[in-house]
């Protein structure tokens, strides 16, 4: 058996390969809308005299919200003495934790083309090629499930905490009587919703895929093999 490198782009026009493209290409949208994002929400303070303070609160992956400083040091506002004070939360973990499933699958698809187009001879002749795919393809997207709904939640605490609401439980100065805090510009954390969709819809392109694989091991054809077929008819033995 020949195992060298031999390309053939065919495997692209199969669902088996053109899909795990459409992995390869939908990872990247995934890791790349949530691992590069940076925000900034503006903070209005109204005082009781009437006077306005302005904050910035500015967060960026991974989202460890509770070491971004609203408050720097000892400063005056609307005339009262604040404190260093910190954002509320921390949703780096499942941040983390779904940039890095989009990381493997990114990394693992380039593999898996590699192979279907430079060694797809050696990956059909053999049961373990086949068979390996098809639990890593299936675990990959269970993973994404996971992450997904990880990063859902972890999202939501986000917009929470930097909400005027979210500002307003932090600060200690905004429970005051004489001054109102209202968040008055968001950061547009539009990438970070689409982040959510393509986690999602990775686990949908994942699932699909895991048959398509399937349908190359040993498991599949041996199913099949061992259906009974039609009765053959019995020939009477001449007289």
């Amino acid at each position: 058996m020949m195992t060298g490198f031999r390309l053939n782009l065919s495997p692209l026009k199969e669902p088996l390969g053109f899909v795990k493209l459409v992995e390869w290409l939908t990872a990247i949208f995934a890791f790349g809308s949530c691992g590069g994002f940076s925000g900034r929400n503006i903070v209005s303070l109204v005082c009781g005299d009437g006077k306005n303070e302005t904050l910035n609160a500015t967060f960026h992956y991974p989202f460890r919200l509770s070491q971004v400083r609203l408050v720097d040091g000892n400063t005056t506002l609307c005339n009262h003495s604040v404190t260093t004070t910190h954002l509320m939360g921390d949703s780096s973990s499942s941040a983390e934790f779904f940039v890095g499933v989009a990381v493997i699958c990114f990394l693992y698809s380039m593999v898996a083309l590699l192979v279907y187009l430079g060694y797809m001879h050696v990956y059909k002749d053999s049961d373990f090629g086949p068979m390996f795919d098809f639990v890593v393809t299936a675990a990959l997207a269970i993973l994404w499930l996971v992450c997904s709904s990880a990063w859902a939640k972890g999202l939501q605490n986000v917009k929470d905490a930097t909400d005027t609401d979210g500002i307003g439980a932090t600060l200690a100065l905004c429970k005051g009587s004489n001054v109102t805090c209202e968040v008055t510009e968001f950061a547009s954390m539009r990438t970070l919703n689409i982040s959510v969709l393509f986690g999602y819809l990775n686990m949908f392109v994942w699932a699909g895929n895991a048959w398509f694989v399937y349908k190359e091991t040993r498991w599949h054809s041996q199913k099949y093999s061992s259906q009974p077929g039609p009765a053959r008819q019995q020939v009477p033995a001449p007289i």
